[in-house]
């Protein structure tokens, strides 16, 4: 089964890419692996295994 986590961006104006990249390397560490940015949104979608 899988578990997804929602995350609403908040990367500034400066570093902006730096920013974004720290941010899905702290999450990859959890065991989080990129899904999707929806649209229109300002936010990114991750997925993991629910039972790891």
């Amino acid at each position: 089964m899988k578990e997804y986590k929602i995350v609403e961006l908040k990367l500034g104006f400066r570093n902006r890419i730096q920013n974004f990249e720290d941010l899905l390397n702290q999450y990859a560490r959890e065991g989080w692996v990129y899904k999707e940015t929806p649209p229109g949104w300002n936010s990114v979608v991750f997925e993991r295994d629910k039972n790891r």
